[in-house]
């Protein structure tokens, strides 16, 4: 059984977590995108099912373990559509702070043969969109894109239903959230919204 080929699309600094200006500082917002990010690539790599984790972003990523897609700048949905990736492939969104190895084997079991996804909690977006190898179909992320997946797979698209990937931080409302779920934010990095245990 092949492994599956792991996609995470990654912000330039600076860019990252732009509507959450109203409650964090930009250092702190690109605190939390790494936080998130480390997050969910070391989940990645605790998932038995994933073979090869792939960083779609501008820049190298200092990780030596990782490998890069260079970003050129034409878009997420047509990066990825040019992408050459043999075998299966599972494009996961790098802002999911509860997400669990155990998450990530459930999607890419349903995916097997197939194709499955996962809506985030409005039921709108998009946080993971796994493709098993000899699926093919056009990427459509951006908003409306749970919607829009589905227009076009019908239902060859399982759909995953978990919560920790159905979390995403983009707002203040979902990191306000995140931590009411148990989320936790180092201390010293996050003023306004620091954790208390």
């Amino acid at each position: 059984m092949s492994l599956w080929n792991a996609i995470v699309p990654l912000k330039t600094a600076g860019q990252r977590k732009t509507r959450l200006a109203p409650t964090l500082s930009p250092p702190e917002r690109d605190r939390l995108a790494q936080a998130l990010f480390d997050r969910v690539i070391g989940v990645l790599a605790a998932s038995p099912a994933v073979g090869r984790i792939s960083v779609l972003s501008e820049a190298r990523p200092a990780r030596a373990d990782l490998d890069w897609l260079p970003d050129r700048g034409l878009g997420l949905n047509a990066e990825l559509q040019a992408l050459e990736i043999a075998g299966p492939r599972l494009v996961i969104h790098a802002d999911l702070p509860l997400v669990t190895p155990d998450d990530v084997e459930a999607l890419l079991a349903v995916a097997r043969g197939g194709g499955a996804i996962a809506p985030d909690r409005h039921g709108t977006g998009v946080n993971a969109l796994a493709l098993d190898a000899g699926f093919s179909m056009e990427f459509r992320f951006g908003p409306g894109s749970f919607a829009r997946h589905q227009e076009q797979a019908g239902d060859r698209l399982a759909v995953v239903a978990r919560p920790g990937l159905a979390l995403d931080v983009d707002t203040p409302d979902d990191l306000a959230e995140a931590l009411r779920l148990g989320f936790r934010l180092e201390p010293d990095d996050f003023g306004r919204n620091r954790s208390k245990d």
